[in-house]
């Protein structure tokens, strides 16, 4: 439990201290934010913003982590390093994009097709070591099963359509994320929450753990401790870096944040039988995913017509005369509500089998 505290507090250190020398590092190089002309003109004002601070958040928790567990001495398991291994992956891809974007001088980086291909390869290389990587017991840090508080009986998925619904679930919850960081703070104090949950809820799953008390309720998932030290690593790194994220902006995450965060959400979820809950825990990304998608669908359909004035929601009420900051806080109260019905569910599930 210790290695939980350590990783919350030097990853919240390591992004608090770390980002203020990466923002006059990127601002002595020139890195700053290109903005989209078709955005919403309040947003011309952030031109120049230093961005790709998701390299600060990403070099924090791995720190963090290392940091816990060389103080505790215990051995780094498999669902620890697969998790880090996604988290790290997607940030690469992130960072390919913000720094084309910044190099190019253009507000779009890595086409759609590169930036796919390579969320497809970092998630297809994750999802086989973790359905094959066996401990000593033969559990594997995912199962075939698709679970909402854990494995749902009868829902197993052949290893193909496994592998693919690993793909989907990391491609939709990073580029869910993705969408969200269109605002100062939004997506990183969102994100924060959600990590939090997951302290939470992989520090309950060690406690009642099958391999320690089998009873009615117990959870069948291999290294809850090491998922808790992870998750708080990047609770603190995320709450560290809103200090410099929150409005106004001293630094932007960009995608290399945006894409990691998000893939940390989903190997999470997979990672402790929680795939179907996170739609619940991270309800502010997907009410923010689904107003894309119902934007560009019905514009299609209809023949030009558009249900917001412009999306990601979150803009739509910037041009309805929001301020940025009223915005950022409502949508982080809808985003804790998400949080606490999930974690409500979670518990509730529980007393129900115990």
């Amino acid at each position: 439990m210790l290695a939980v505290l350590i990783a919350g507090a030097i990853g919240m250190l390591g992004t608090l201290i770390g980002t203020r020398f990466a923002i006059k590092l990127l601002v002595a190089r020139g890195y700053g934010q290109l903005i989209r002309d078709d955005g919403p003109t309040s947003h011309h004002t952030k031109r120049g913003t230093p961005t790709m601070g998701g390299l600060v958040i990403i070099i924090a928790v791995l720190v963090a982590y290392l940091v816990a567990k060389l103080a505790t001495g215990f051995t780094p398991s498999a669902s620890a390093l697969l998790l880090l291994f996604l988290f790290t992956g997607l940030g690469a891809i992130g960072f390919l994009d913000d720094y084309i974007k910044i190099s190019k001088q253009r507000s779009l980086g890595l086409r759609s097709k590169a930036k796919m291909i390579g969320q497809i390869a970092v998630g297809l290389i994750f999802a086989i070591l973790a359905i094959r990587w066996e401990d000593e017991t033969g559990q594997t840090p995912i199962t075939h099963a698709v679970s909402f508080t854990r494995d749902i009986p009868g829902w197993t998925l052949p290893t193909v359509v496994l592998v693919l619904w690993v793909l989907v679930l990391i491609a939709g919850t990073s580029n869910g994320v993705n969408l969200t960081d269109g605002l100062d703070g939004l997506a990183t104090g969102a994100s924060a929450m959600v990590f939090a949950a997951y302290v939470v809820i992989n520090i309950w799953q060690f406690n009642q753990n099958c391999a320690y008390e089998n009873t009615p309720g117990c959870y069948e998932v291999r290294d809850p401790l090491d998922l808790a030290v992870v998750a708080s690593a990047l609770t603190g790194a995320c709450f560290g870096f809103l200090w410099w994220n929150t409005y106004p902006a001293k630094i932007f995450m960009g995608d290399t944040g945006s894409l990691s965060l998000g893939g940390a959400m989903a190997g999470l979820a997979l990672m402790t039988r929680t795939e179907l809950l996170l739609v619940v825990l991270g309800g502010l990304f997907v009410i923010i995913t689904l107003s894309v998608i119902v934007q560009v669908g019905y514009f299609k359909l209809s023949g030009g017509k558009r249900v917001f004035r412009m999306a990601p929601l979150q803009h739509h009420f910037e041009l309805k005369g929001w301020a940025e900051i009223t915005i950022v806080v409502r949508f982080w109260i809808i985003c804790g509500l998400c949080v606490a019905t999930g974690m409500g569910i979670f518990y509730w599930e529980w007393v129900q089998l115990s």
